[in-house]
């Protein structure tokens, strides 16, 4: 991608209900300093800024976050209407996402389920971090989850990395990155969660790279072209290929619609009586609880 400035928004989607961008790394979303004035959202404004709504805090709705340092995939909604179909999904776990990243060191499992519980790293100087269950200072850690599946192993400015896709089966706040880096293979160029090490990079190498929210008013699914090749980081030298990326992202896709869909069947049937949801479940909906409420309020929709 082009170095980022106020005009060179990359659009991957647009409809009268969504918008769809390829963010790019380090930049906000939005902020309330006034030195940054760079921000997605000032972004939004100078290309579209007859969409900006003025009942909104910044003018323009985001479906989800991205990360300061991670570029991608990022859906934006228009209106009320299309903001809450699309939470709709969210909260019915119907969308499906994916990252790519570069990681340190080759990992030897063609495939990895991450179980971590994150909590907030309270331990002073450390404050604007996150961190796993057991770690000194890590306050109300709630179960997460991620996958990782293995794409190419080979060298990174002639060190061993692999490139890998993520998917967040929870939303922690930077879990992706907590959770690399406690199986002991961090993000290239996350120099927060290499205990300040990885500074050398240009960019955090963790990509937001495809996006599906099957809404009730259409369906959205992208892919953020994979910024991860040598023709575009001459530091990335792939060695040997385990998995193509296409087959991959078919097979979450496949995954995500029946579970989606199971999901759905599960609900409509009826329960003798109320469940009790594990504490996996209960920490994620009173997460979930809080964002619907934030949302609401700003959207107008309760």
């Amino acid at each position: 991608m082009e170095p980022v400035s106020l005009d060179n928004l990359s659009i991957l989607y647009q409809s009268s209900d969504f918008i769809v961008v390829n963010k790019h790394w380090d930049v906000r979303i939005d902020s309330k300093m006034w030195y940054e004035k760079l921000t997605l959202q000032s972004q939004l404004r100078y290309r579209f800024p007859e969409l900006a709504d003025p009942d909104t805090y910044y003018g323009f709705r985001f479906c989800h976050q991205l990360d300061f340092s991670t570029s991608g995939a990022l859906c934006v909604a228009l209106n009320k209407a299309a903001a809450g179909s699309a939470y709709k999904c969210f909260k019915e776990r119907m969308v499906t996402k994916a990252y790519l990243a570069l990681v340190r060191g080759h990992v030897q499992e063609a495939r990895r389920t991450i179980r971590y519980a994150i909590g907030k790293n309270t331990t002073e100087g450390l404050t604007h971090m996150m961190c796993i269950e057991g770690t000194e200072g890590c306050e109300n850690p709630k179960p997460c989850q991620s996958e990782l599946i293995v794409l190419e192993h080979g060298l990174y400015s002639g060190d061993p990395v692999t490139k890998v896709i993520l998917q967040p089966l929870t939303g922690r706040t930077h879990q992706l990155r907590v959770h690399c880096s406690a199986v002991g293979h961090p993000i290239v160029g996350d120099f927060t969660y290499s205990h300040k090490q990885d500074g050398a990079p240009y960019r955090m190498m963790l990509h937001a790279y495809y996006l599906r929210i099957p809404t009730s008013k259409e369906l959205i699914e992208v892919s953020a072209p994979d910024p991860f090749v040598p023709a575009l980081d001459s530091h990335w030298a792939p060695q040997r290929a385990t998995r193509r990326l296409d087959e991959v992202i078919q097979e979450l896709k496949g995954a995500g619609v029946r579970t989606a869909e199971e999901d759905r069947r599960d609900g409509s049937r009826e329960k003798p009586g109320p469940e009790i949801p594990c504490p996996a479940e209960r920490s994620e909906a009173e997460e979930q609880r809080a964002v619907c409420a934030r949302w609401l309020s700003e959207w107008g929709l309760e």
